[in-house]
């Protein structure tokens, strides 16, 4: 088996473990964050009925900055569109990637905006 291979069935892995713990409600939908090479965005999702509460990115935004940057400016902007919806708790799902860097800065600006997790 390849090393690419290897790395693409970890990952799958890791995403499926992380997502079998979490599961959004009507009370408490999940945040997804996914971060690409060039944009971040972010969803708050009912899995209950399948549908997309709010959501914020990058793409098709004159964002600026480093990665970091995007992601506190997503998680700022999807902490205002959850107000709107009049959401307040969420389930933080960071896929397969650590709780560290751009995840946590998006993380941490969605607090500040008002999320609790």
């Amino acid at each position: 088996m390849s090393e690419r291979i290897s790395k693409v069935r970890n990952k799958n892995a890791r995403k499926i473990r992380t997502r079998s713990r979490i599961n959004g409600t009507p009370d408490k939908p999940r945040l997804s964050v996914v971060i690409s090479n060039a944009h971040v965005s972010a969803q708050i999702i009912d899995d209950t009925t399948h549908t997309t509460l709010a959501s914020a990115s990058t793409i098709g935004s004159k964002v600026s900055g480093t990665m970091t940057e995007k992601a506190t400016h997503v998680g700022a902007k999807i902490a205002e569109a959850a107000k709107a919806k009049k959401i307040t708790q969420v389930a933080f799902d960071k896929g397969e990637r650590k709780y560290h860097g751009r995840i946590k800065a998006c993380a941490d600006a969605a607090r500040e905006g008002g999320l609790e997790f």
